[in-house]
């Protein structure tokens, strides 16, 4: 890879197959295709890899498979909504949870959808959002506890209580 490489490709050829089923699901209900939307054409020796496109697509709707599963690929469905009480609602309708991305240069408005969002972690005006201190993980079907970070190490501790009366002390 060049030092201006800025994606590589998926683990698997399952999840590029996963990738292009979103698309083309969400493209037949409606979406358009702002950028990407294919396996890239790559020279040999790269051409048979997992490679898809970074992708962004328009009028995403909550019927799309891009809503309701994890991708887990380059992809970014764009929902058009009105109200942020709206978008919340919406972003939480899913049984999934790891992760969620908004952007907004509004303070206020920031803190209040990061603690209205029912997701483990959350990217506000950012898009890299892990590193070996944040604790990693989800809510809802996205997992339970937390990797990395000293959360991460709560999961090997057993907590013990003691609560001693200082008066029966001798």
């Amino acid at each position: 890879m060049t030092p201006d490489t800025t994606h590589g490709p998926l683990i698997t050829p399952a999840g590029v197959d996963k990738v292009t089923n979103h698309v083309s699901d969400a493209v037949s209900k409606g979406a358009k295709v702002l950028v990407g939307g294919e396996k890239p054409q790559l020279p040999d020796p790269l051409s048979g890899g997992n490679f898809f496109s970074p992708t962004v697509l328009a009028e995403a709707t909550i019927d799309m498979r891009c809503f309701r599963e994890e991708t887990f690929g380059p992809l970014v469905p764009l929902f058009r909504f009105r109200e942020d009480d709206e978008v919340v609602l919406m972003a939480n309708d899913t049984e999934y949870g790891l992760a969620a991305y908004f952007y907004t240069t509004d303070l206020h408005r920031a803190w209040t959808i990061a603690e209205q969002l029912e997701y483990g972690m959350i990217g506000l005006n950012e898009v890299a959002i892990t590193n070996e201190v944040a604790p990693f993980g989800g809510m809802k079907q996205s997992g339970l506890g937390r990797e990395q970070g000293k959360y991460g190490l709560e999961e090997f501790l057993e907590t013990k209580y003691v609560c001693m009366g200082l008066n029966y002390a001798s």
